[in-house]
């Protein structure tokens, strides 16, 4: 490819190239850099408007080819309701690292969705009770089908309760996915009893309020607390942030936008109070689960690097697939 032409993926490409495993292998190698010390922090800007708001995410990955990717991304949440819209829209520029070429233009609401449940499966592989079969899944949207999708490749699942704000939603969620995954899966409204059930619950929702506290869980669970991705979201209570092991997958990134922002914020909990980040543990740095009682939350912010790492991963797969389209730079 010449320096003055731009690979662009679209929506359509990047599923047809990036597989959940893919992507899980892709979120993992860019946390095992990161614990390695192999790379910088990655950087978040965020802006808020009406109705939504704007993120830029931006990091840089060695993986092989040294790659930098920015990527800008709307959220809107009332989008599907309002004007039959997404609520993640955006875009991933690729460039090399190295010399500073752009090499691609990539959709960013399927990279942004597989990455995120990714980071979901890896945090559970290494914090997750082993053979966990019980799953409690808040917020029924396409986060909530990426996340089941996710955390069945590390775990056997007997059974899933489906929580969600819209019983609609959480019935067609448990209907359309039990076929799918041959897996028992309820919808439910009593979130106490689900997850007194549960090994895993995972939150992905856009709650601007705390909705799960140090009452609701029993000893051993683990958290993935996926829905904080902005300063005004919160999904999990301070008080139970203050009894858990927690596991950032940036601690300072969390400790703005994250629930783990939220507990700080209530000075119920310090920066020294975080156990980890999720690198640290991939890296062999520190233990994961230690024991069967943990109660363990995963605050899951969105690390960059996720996105060098998996947009990364489809550009290679692109090119040796001749998928996409080379766009001209130079006139």
């Amino acid at each position: 490819m010449k320096a003055e032409h731009i690979l662009f993926l679209s929506a359509r490409d990047v599923r047809e190239l990036l597989s959940m495993d893919e992507c899980i292998a892709a979120v993992e190698r860019a946390f095992l850099l990161y614990g390695q010390g192999q790379t910088q922090p990655p950087a978040v800007l965020g802006f808020h408007v009406r109705d939504g708001g704007f993120h830029i995410k931006a990091g840089v990955l060695p993986l092989g080819r040294k790659y930098f990717a920015a990527k800008v991304n709307a959220n809107f949440p009332d989008n599907r309701a309002r004007l039959a819209l997404p609520t993640i829209q955006g875009v991933i520029i690729l460039c090399d690292a190295e010399n500073g070429v752009p090499l691609a233009v990539v959709d960013s609401r399927d990279i942004t969705s597989l990455r995120t449940g990714g980071a979901t499966a890896v945090a559970a592989k290494y914090l997750a009770r082993p053979g966990s079969r019980t799953v409690t899944i808040c917020g029924c949207g396409t986060q909530g089908r990426t996340q089941l999708a996710a955390i069945t490749r590390f775990f056997p699942l007997e059974e899933v309760f489906a929580y969600d704000n819209s019983p609609d939603r959480a019935a067609d969620f448990a209907r359309e996915l039990s076929l799918q995954w041959n897996i028992l899966i309820q919808p439910t409204d009593d979130l106490f009893a689900s997850l007194q059930a549960s090994d895993i619950c995972i939150t992905c929702t856009t709650s601007q309020k705390a909705f799960i506290s140090e009452r609701d869980v029993r000893p051993g669970i683990f958290i993935a607390a996926v829905g904080a991705d902005n300063p005004l979201k919160q999904e999990i209570h301070p008080s139970l942030l203050s009894r858990s092991k927690i596991v950032c997958d940036i601690t300072e990134q969390c400790a703005v936008m994250g629930d783990f922002h939220h507990a700080l914020k209530a000075g119920i909990v310090k920066h020294t109070d975080v156990y980890a980040e999720l690198g640290e543990i991939v890296a062999g740095k520190k233990p994961g689960r230690e024991s069967a009682e943990e109660i363990i939350v995963f605050d899951s912010t969105g690390m960059a690097l996720q996105d060098v790492a998996a947009t990364a991963t489809v550009y290679e797969k692109a090119l040796r697939e001749k998928a996409g389209t080379f766009l001209p730079l130079a006139a």
